[in-house]
Order: C-alpha cells, then sequence, then structure tokens
C-alpha cells in the first residue's frame, strides 16, 4: 500500500530493551497535556516508531498522528511517519508475540524480493486497558519497502 506522509506528536527515547514497557507508559500523559492545552485533533490512535536495527537499546518515537505540528514542551516534539510504498501485517494478540509478528512481515518482504526500510512502526489499533483479554489486541505493524534493483550486468 502506498502512504502519504503525516505529522506526528510525539515523545522521543533512546530505551534499553528490558525498560520499553514502562517507557510506553510516560509519554502518554504529556503528550495528551500537550494535545489538550494546544488544542490538537488526533488523527490515529497511538503508535511507535522505530528507528533503525534493534539491539540493546531501541531509538524510537511514541505518539499520535495529529491535524497540525505540536508546539514543542515538557518531551512532546513533532515527528512524522514517512510516506511511500508499505507492507502492513496485522497482529492479533498479545504484545510478548510482536516479534514473531515482525519476523513474519520481514519474511514476507524478502519473498517478495523487496527491500525493508530501516524505520518501521506499529499502530495500536486496540488500546490496551486494564483486565482486558490480551487476545483482543490488534496491533497494526508497518514496514516502508522499496523495489530491489537487480545487479547491474557488466
Amino acid at each position: 500500500m502506498n502512504l502519504e506522509p503525516v505529522t506526528t506528536a510525539v515523545v522521543r527515547g533512546v530505551v534499553p530493551v528490558i525498560d520499553l514497557r514502562n517507557f510506553f507508559d510516560a509519554p502518554f500523559g504529556v503528550l495528551a497535556r500537550a494535545i489538550e492545552t494546544q488544542r490538537l485533533t488526533t488523527l490515529s490512535p497511538a503508535f511507535g516508531l522505530y528507528h533503525g536495527s534493534p539491539g540493546e537499546t531501541l531509538d524510537l518515537e511514541v505518539g499520535f498522528v495529529t491535524d497540525r505540528m505540536v508546539r514543542p514542551e515538557a518531551g512532546a516534539v513533532v515527528g512524522s511517519l514517512p510516506g511511500g510504498r508499505v507492507a502492513r501485517l496485522t497482529h492479533f494478540g498479545s504484545f510478548d508475540g510482536l516479534g514473531a509478528s515482525w519476523e513474519r512481515l520481514g519474511s514476507w518482504i524478502q519473498a517478495r524480493g523487496l527491500s525493508a526500510g530501516e524505520d518501521r512502526w506499529e499502530t495500536y489499533v486496540t488500546q490496551p486497558s486494564p483486565g482486558m483479554d490480551p487476545r483482543d489486541l490488534r496491533t497494526e505493524l508497518n514496514w516502508p519497502v522499496t523495489v530491489c534493483q537487480p545487479a547491474a550486468r557488466t
């Protein structure tokens, strides 16, 4: 699918993998205050945009697509989601299974001769809530792709 780039309001961080769950909790309060005081409109569910390959730390942005640019305040800054060709997979179930779904999407991309981008993002279609059944969660995985160019013949 082809997407247009969009403006986002985000909190950025470089987070140790073991602290990822904790990192996701803090930005939403910061973003809610900035969005409310600046009278922005959110145009998407929450998302997490990952930059580069995962290692011991993750470089990421957590936020929302908004109707216009957020004025930076208290950790909320302007971001964007890329446009262009994107491979998408919908993951049903607990966040614990996201790694396997990313691997499945990566295999699908490779099998079609596409090249996966450096950045990728998750859109949290279903907002988690205390006491909910994790099987009811739905997360869209989005990975920008390009067509691999064949090697030049000499």
